[in-house]
């Protein structure tokens, strides 16, 4: 028996798998559309080196699986299917569209991936029952809130105004493991902004990273100095995931995978960044954050109607 995954070769996933590799002797099983050594080296060169890699792959402790979550049937033939559940003990569900501004990229990779995965999910249960299914989703579930502790009984409201299309598509997404595999022992977890590794400086995630970078660039930022922005590492999410996803029984339904009421402040992050740069941070103008979005959004209504790009100098 194994585990399947899908998402093992994103940045989030590579480090599941590696943990996985060290935590239990069962088979992974990666679901990627790019299952060849190659993409899986690609993912997992950071985790591993070249012979344990290769050495994880003679012993079958490391399988690509070709398909496409997006597709009926995860894009597989009958034989593979049938061959795919039957060998399945266990799923961990990494796999998301992170495009916050696209509606289409979430509703086709984040509920219609999820659905198929769950009529994969059910084969493998009706044939001789999972042991567990592990989702991994968003803080961001909980919709536009300020000024809140957000705990995981209370964080979904279905009264309340969703962030972005990626984070209204992972709430769906919980609904329908919750719906319709109601039998099968589930875990959810909840991730905030995930960023670096606490154990070392080395990266496969260079747009997140950029963005900071961009930040604490500006001269100034339309923000509150001392508002929090929640960051996690890496290693502390994958393996919160692995290690409670192999736990039997597992003594919760819901992880929030956050720094909380402990996270750093807009200005603790953006001096690092201008410590690190040798530059000064950005000044915190909070009085203009109204007037910023506006015009961010007027921005991104031209760019909507194929206008072009237009430049605005503050």
């Amino acid at each position: 028996m194994a585990i399947l995954l899908t998402g093992g070769t994103g940045y989030i996933g590579g480090y599941v798998v590696a943990r996985l590799l060290e935590a239990t002797p069962e088979p992974l099983l990666l679901l990627a559309r790019k299952a060849t050594r190659d993409g899986l080296w690609r993912a997992l060169q950071l985790h591993l080196d070249a012979p344990t890699f290769e050495k994880a792959l003679r012993d079958g402790r490391i399988r690509g699986v070709a398909g496409d979550l997006t597709a009926p049937n995860l894009g597989l033939d009958h034989a593979a299917l049938q061959a795919l559940a039957k060998e399945t003990e266990s799923v961990i569900h990494i796999a998301a569209s992170l495009n916050r501004k696209s509606e289409r990229a979430c509703l086709n990779t984040n509920l219609r991936g999820t659905l198929h995965l769950i009529e994969v999910a059910r084969r493998a249960h009706d044939d001789h029952g999972l042991r567990r299914i592990s989702h991994v989703s968003t803080v961001a579930v909980a919709g536009e809130r300020q000024d809140e502790v957000v705990r995981e009984d209370t964080a979904i409201d279905w009264e309340r105004t969703d962030y972005d299309p990626y984070a209204r598509t992972k709430k769906f997404c919980e609904y329908m493991i919750t719906r319709l595999l109601p039998e099968v022992p589930r875990t959810i977890f909840r991730p905030s902004v995930v960023l670096g590794d606490s154990r070392r400086p080395e990266t496969t995630q260079f747009d997140m990273a950029k963005a900071f970078v961009f930040l604490a660039r500006l001269p100034f930022l339309p923000l509150r100095a001392k508002d929090r922005i929640d960051i996690v590492p890496v290693d502390y999410v994958a393996d919160a995931i692995a290690t409670i996803h192999m736990r039997e029984p597992a003594p919760h339904s819901i992880y929030h995978l956050a720094s909380g009421e402990d996270a750093p402040t807009y200005a603790e992050v953006t001096a690092a960044v201008a410590e690190a740069r040798r530059k000064s941070p950005p000044w915190f103008w909070p009085w203009a954050e109204r007037p910023f979005a506006g015009t961010a959004r007027f921005l991104a209504g031209f760019r909507g109607m194929g206008v072009g790009s237009v430049a605005v100098c503050l």
